[in-house]
């Protein structure tokens, strides 16, 4: 261990029990989304902690469409002055919950036990953290951090992020992003695109006694979604060329029904009938091609059996990257191994991630976090508090080694 290592490490040690303690106040927030409730509630836990450690922080009220999102917001803040700047980038949403006792976090042999510990409200905490050592530890010389705090991430970011885009809030000269994503150690250069569909099938409603009155939307679904199916087992065996974890599927994952449902009792033709089909594609895929594809799919199935049907699509986004041989990949690469003790490895996350936002404005932008991808949105979901102070320790490493 260099000595500079060990420095932010023995800051970030003196204060283990302050960020095993604002992770457990951040985890009893219930900001599930959706439906994306409690995000304004989230937020200002999120604005008192980070004025605590003095990183200026403001809360941005989203404007225009927020859906059903209660008080969408950013929340902004940053460490350090100058005209260089990095940016941290979390997102404060969770997934719905197994049961809500993970909304109370449990510590149990070095773990954090609870929703959202790993993806990402752990991360929250090392990268607010990080940005607070790097500061003390004077690691910034003439530049800063700017943390950006999203809400709503799990249902696509376009109104977090995508606000920060639109309101020029991301500056396009920026060295480096960062988000704290559960990558397991290892560094997410790469993320899949995504395509998101709702396929709504309607039919005509009878009694049971004279079903032969009705039409059947439930048997059309079944139908329809006989090729998707098929079509998500060929996209299944067409690999990436880029590394992966040795625990991800190298070809693109398509879940067919992930949400379904049809008629409103048991006894009665159903008249409506629905399914989702939710695909993470590969960076090699032609996004705008497949979207036509399955579209097609699913028409050309509705005029076999004379199927009364209308396809929404719900998400579109695309894949992103930077480069592992990009100097801001290389100087990524060599803090972590001296953090960790090891090489670090490149890898192409196996869903999407919001470096999008960033890499599109020629930013390089990575994940890397202290959570596991593994255990995220599960009912065991983790962190362990070792590797919160770990991360936070490259987080400060590496600005410093970006702005300095």
């Amino acid at each position: 261990m260099t000595n500079r290592v060990a420095e932010v490490e023995a800051w970030l040690d003196e204060r283990a029990e302050d960020m095993a303690w604002l992770l457990e106040r951040l985890v009893a927030v219930d900001s599930e989304n959706p439906p994306g409730r409690a995000l304004g509630r989230c937020a200002r836990v999120l604005r008192e902690e980070m004025d605590r450690l003095g990183l200026s922080p403001e809360i941005i009220d989203v404007t225009g469409d927020p859906g059903e999102l209660e008080e969408p917001c950013v929340v902004r803040g940053s460490a350090g002055r100058g005209d260089k700047l990095v940016y941290f980038h979390g997102h404060f949403d969770v997934v719905p919950a197994q049961d809500r006792a993970q909304f109370t976090a449990e510590r149990r042999g070095g773990r954090i036990i609870g929703r959202g510990t790993a993806d990402m409200k752990g991360g929250i905490v090392s990268m607010l953290y990080g940005a607070a050592a790097a500061r003390d530890l004077g690691l910034l010389g003439d530049g800063r951090i700017v943390v950006h705090l999203v809400c709503d991430e799990e249902t696509g970011s376009v109104v977090g992020a995508g606000h920060l885009r639109a309101a020029g809030l991301i500056d396009p000269a920026a060295l480096a992003m960062l988000t704290a994503e559960p990558s397991g150690g290892g560094i997410w250069n790469a993320a899949r695109g995504a395509i998101s569909l709702c396929v709504d099938v309607q039919g005509r409603e009878a009694h049971v006694g004279q079903a032969n009155l009705g039409v059947n939307a439930f048997q059309h679904m079944l139908h329809l979604a006989r090729p998707v199916e098929r079509y998500a087992a060929e996209m299944a065996g067409r690999h990436t060329g880029l590394p992966m974890s040795p625990g991800d599927a190298p070809g693109t994952m398509i879940v067919v029904g992930g949400l379904s449902g049809a008629g409103s009792n048991f006894n009665v033709v159903p008249g409506s009938a629905y399914f989702t089909v939710d695909g993470r594609y590969n960076p090699e895929e032609d996004l705008d091609g497949e979207l036509k594809r399955l579209v097609g799919l699913v028409e050309d199935a509705a005029r076999q059996v004379g199927a009364e049907v209308s396809v929404r699509t719900t998400q579109v986004q695309p894949s992103a990257g930077t480069d592992p041989g990009h100097p801001a990949a290389a100087a990524l690469a060599r803090v972590v191994g001296e953090v960790r003790g090891g090489p670090a490895r490149f890898e192409l996350c196996a869903g999407i991630l919001e470096i999008r936002w960033y890499a599109q404005l020629g930013i390089p932008a990575f994940g890397y976090g202290p959570g596991r991808l593994e255990v995220s949105h599960g009912p065991e979901e983790y962190v362990e508090e070792a590797e919160l102070r770990r991360c936070a320790a490259v987080y400060a490493l590496y600005a410093g080694d970006m702005l300095s």
